[in-house]
């Protein structure tokens, strides 16, 4: 239990008070990894809200919120957006990722994404949402650089 707080603890603190958000191309495998992609089937864990149309994962424990929703509406932050964040199968694009790591009835679909060819995984569309302050300030940023 401990070992859970403790992650959910670290997964809150690397989002931070900016709403800090994981690169695009580590979303889209930690999207594969757990809905798979048509031919690698999804997450065994993988279960759908009793509330909605979006899914959590049952192996964690974090249970069926808003605020665990896997993939949420457009503009909305969700778990897989989280700069750091565990998966109880240490499966590839999260922060617990482990190549040694096998679970027993699913150590074939784990193999499968590890060996997705990247160009692939750039395919699946999703989006990271950009603050509109942050991308102000990088901006300015650019610009100040720009005339120094």
């Amino acid at each position: 239990m401990l070992k859970k707080i403790v992650s959910f603890a670290m997964a809150i603190a690397s989002r931070g008070f900016n709403n800090y958000k994981t690169d695009l191309p580590t979303k889209q495998l930690r999207y594969i990894s757990c809905y798979g992609n048509g031919t690698i089937p999804p997450c065994k864990f993988l279960k759908k809200s009793k509330d909605s149309n979006h899914y959590y994962c049952g192996k964690c424990g974090c249970g069926d919120h808003k605020h665990t929703w896997l993939i949420r509406d457009p503009g909305e932050y969700c778990k897989l957006d989280y700069p750091k964040i565990d998966c109880p199968l240490k499966m590839p694009g999260f922060s617990n990722y482990d190549p040694s790591f096998y679970d027993k009835e699913d150590g074939n679909r784990k193999h499968s994404i590890e060996n997705l060819d990247p160009a692939f995984i750039q395919l699946i569309q999703l989006t990271v949402n950009n603050s509109e302050d942050n991308q102000r300030l990088f901006e300015k940023l650019n610009n100040i650089m720009k005339n120094t």
